[in-house]
Order: structure tokens, then sequence, then C-alpha cells
């Protein structure tokens, strides 16, 4: 079993490895009650959650919640909160979230919203949930103006990445929270692109390539919980990525978006003059060979009207984590728009 501890005012611990899930019980030894809120899929899962809280003395129920992107609106987490409040939920009692990333986006909304905060357990079962969602304490819902753009920051209790999760995932979904992973290589750690590159399907180092996502975002969020400096870095391909969920109203996968969004951020990086065409093509060449999107069909005028609500967006000004030479992350403030024109020619497809 892998361990990575997350530091902050409240330190929590990410456990990786098969059955991580029974720690449950003894991660909230003691909590009166417990709401596991996870979707319909995953039934099986969160009855395991809710039967290993039984025994260990909590008083634990599921809340079902509807599956993918739809469970991050405002109405479901005010159904979610309805259910808390018919369980009686008190500040010493917990939430928990089973399942993809936007299930514990939301169950973490949830528990930051429910009595102003709420501990939360976060047991993520895709790639994207472990590696990135439920990690960080990042919490939110979607709107019609954008993504994640209503939320709180709120750290869980501890996480509970349990890769046996990971067998019920298809090959699309796995694919898809890689993408994640290879943006931790890209903006911080080299071993993570050796290992991709040596197999870029990810399957031959499932378990050291979660945990060094892990570590990376770890370390950032210890020194800037609330995004103002190093975590924006995590941002990392998500500010065009973010842009085409929206346009395509989450037809998307996250990490196919993410995948575009890399190889944008690398084409204006070599546009303003901070990666080699090299560099540039090592982007494009890896997340190609993981059977990821490297080009998308699009509005370009819409997407950009997108990404100026985006959260890293300050005023009128679009601001882009790109890399100053691999490994070395920076933001490019309102960069020339003949280098987004650029960009986003090399990722758009060919209409021919």
């Amino acid at each position: 079993m892998r361990q990575v501890t997350v530091a902050g005012e409240d330190p929590y611990d990410v456990v990786i490895g098969p059955g991580a899930q029974a720690r449950l019980g003894l991660l909230l030894a003691g909590t009166p009650r417990a709401a596991v809120v996870h979707a319909r899929p995953l039934a099986a899962l969160a009855g395991a959650a809710v039967e290993t809280l039984q025994t260990a003395g909590v008083a634990a129920e599921a809340v079902v919640v509807p599956d993918g992107e739809a469970a991050k609106t405002a109405a479901v987490a005010a159904g979610v909160w309805d259910e808390l409040g018919r369980l009686g939920l008190t500040r010493s009692d917990a939430v928990i979230g089973v399942g993809g990333g936007a299930v514990t986006d939301l169950a973490g909304f949830v528990a930051a919203t429910w009595l102003r905060g709420v501990r939360v357990v976060q047991v993520p079962t895709s790639v994207l949930g472990m590696v990135d969602a439920a990690v960080g304490g990042k919490t939110g819902i979607n709107t019609a103006a954008g993504k994640n753009l209503v939320g709180a920051f709120h750290p869980p209790a501890g996480v509970l990445a349990d890769t046996d999760a990971l067998a019920g995932l298809s090959e699309a979904e796995f694919r898809s929270g890689m993408a994640e992973v290879v943006k931790c290589g890209l903006i911080a750690d080299a071993t993570i692109l050796d290992l991709l590159t040596a197999d870029p399907t990810g399957r031959r180092d499932t378990e050291e390539l979660i945990e060094r996502a892990v570590r990376v975002k770890a370390d950032a969020v210890g020194q800037d919980l609330h995004d103002t400096g190093v975590r924006e870095f995590l941002n990392y391909g998500h500010t065009l990525g973010h842009a085409i969920e929206r346009v395509e109203d989450f037809g998307w996968r996250h990490g196919e978006a993410v995948a575009v969004g890399l190889v944008f951020a690398a084409e204006l990086a070599g546009q303003a003059g901070l990666l080699t065409r090299a560099e540039v093509d090592r982007h494009r060449d890896l997340v190609a060979a993981m059977g990821l999107p490297t080009r998308y069909a699009g509005d370009w005028a819409a997407l950009q009207a997108v990404m100026r609500v985006d959260k890293k967006a300050r005023g009128a000004t679009l601001r882009f984590v790109v890399l100053d030479g691999l490994g070395n992350p920076r933001i490019l403030a309102d960069p020339d728009q003949a280098w987004l024109d650029a960009a986003w020619a090399a990722v758009s497809e060919d209409p021919s």
C-alpha cells in the first residue's frame, strides 16, 4: 500500500493500492453517522462502503446521484442536502464520496456547505478521481456559465484510492484519467514521462504513476491550498480543455479535452519562444501514443469567449499555464492574439 501525505492546516493521507477502501471504518471510527454519495453504476462499491462503516459502528446510508457531470448541478446538490437533513447529519458526522471525479467534486461541495462544513472522505474509483479530483480539497459544481465556477476549498479527512476499482473502468475512461497523469509529468516529474513513453497505456506501472501524480499535486496543494500561486500550475492544459467541455456540453471526457489543451498550451509556448519545436512535438507525440486526441473541431470564437470566464482569468486578461522548458511551468498573461490563433490552428481539425 502506498501513502502520500498532503500537508496543510489539517494534513491528511492519500492511501493508494488494492483494498484501500477497507480502511474506511478505521478512518471514521467513532463517527455517529455518514452519508455515502454515489452514482447508480457504483451501487455495489457504495454498498460495500456502507457495510464497512456499519461494521465499524457508523450509522451509514447511501445517497444516489446521477452519473458523470450530470451530478454536478445545483439541483442535485440541493437534493443531497435534503437527504442529509433527513439523515440528521451533524458536524460530528461525515460525507463519503464514492465514484469518479464528478461525484467526488459534488460530495466535497455538499460536505463543505452542509452546516458550513462537515468532514468528507473521498473514495475515488477512477484514475481521474485518484490523481486529481479527490485530492486537494477543491470542490464544485457546474453552471450554465462554465465548469466548476461554484465551489469551495474543503480538504478531505482522507482519500482511499482503491486500485481494485480500476478493473471496472472502460479503456476510454482509463485513458482519460491518464491525461492528468501525463500533465503532472510535463509540469514536474520527468519519470512519469519516461514511464509513459515506455508504456503509453499506463497499465504496466499504474500504481507508481498514480502515486507520482498524487505527489505532484500534494506538493502544490501543501504550498498553496487556495490556488493563488503554484497550485495554478496544476491547471496546465485546462483553460482550453474546460472550454471544450463547456462548448460540447460535457459530451467530451475531461481527460480527452485536457489532452487537446496540453497540445494547445505547448504550441502557445512554442509561439512565445518558451518551448523548442522538439519539446512541443514531444507533447503531441506522447499524447497521441496514449490514445488521446490531439485535435479538436470547434468554434474558435466560442471557445475564446468561454476561456475568458475561466477561473484563471483576471478581468479581461486571459492567463494560460505554459512551460518555459519541460518541468518549468509559469503563467503567460494576455498572450498575443497571433500566438493564440497559431496555437489554435495547430490543434484544430482540418475541415478538408
